[in-house]
């Protein structure tokens, strides 16, 4: 079952590029994928519970991602 959720995602077979790029302000064309992602949810939660440290990951930056998990540790 591992890597189904991949299979169904918008990103897939573009350009990794795009989803890692050198800044948050360049983020915006990975993003507007994400936007129309069926698994962005599920993408995100991987990215969440693997701490993936670079690229945008259901359409969140590195840097958006870190915001949830503190939040999410204040909370818990």
């Amino acid at each position: 079952m591992k890597g189904t959720w991949r299979q169904r995602a918008a990103c897939r077979g573009i350009d990794p590029d795009v989803f890692y790029p050198a800044s948050d302000e360049e983020a915006e064309e990975a993003k507007a994928i994400c936007d129309v992602c069926p698994v962005r949810q599920l993408c995100l939660e991987h990215a969440l519970n693997n701490r993936e440290r670079e690229g945008v990951w259901g359409g969140l930056t590195e840097r958006e991602r870190r915001r949830i998990i503190r939040q999410r540790r204040k909370s818990a």
